[in-house]
């Protein structure tokens, strides 16, 4: 799940790597897309083949070598899943962050669900 990916992430950005390297699956490499799609992420790419295949990201600082993501909260969990209708998606940390939801459409921010009219599973939020 997303969960040990974003956690993985997490703790890149504390040691300060240039890249980190995550077994690959398909929910958790949307979820890198969309980051990445965002500037939370630099690139996120596909190696390897088969059974052997991973998830290569690329982790982005700014000039200060502080990390782009602040913060972030996951809302739905394996004990207790969250949903939403598009009317109920707002605004993350007053605009400066985003929302992940995970629609019929695919994985997307609360701004994109929100202009297509889609609800579904609020997953994490990130700023």
């Amino acid at each position: 799940m997303y969960f040990n990916s974003l956690t993985r992430v997490k703790n890149g950005l504390t040691r300060k790597s240039d890249k980190i390297k995550l077994p690959y699956s398909k929910g958790d490499f949307a979820v890198l897309e969309l980051l990445s799609k965002k500037g939370y992420v630099d690139s996120v790419a596909r190696k390897g083949r088969g059974v052997k295949r991973i998830i290569e990201v690329k982790l982005k600082y700014d000039d200060a070598k502080h990390p782009q993501i602040s913060g972030m909260k996951f809302i739905s969990l394996p004990s207790r899943r969250v949903y939403v209708g598009y009317k109920d998606l707002k605004k993350s940390h007053q605009g400066h962050g985003h929302f992940v939801v995970s629609t019929s459409k695919g994985i997307k921010d609360g701004y994109e669900a929100r202009r297509e009219k889609l609800g579904g599973e609020l997953l994490f939020e990130i700023w």
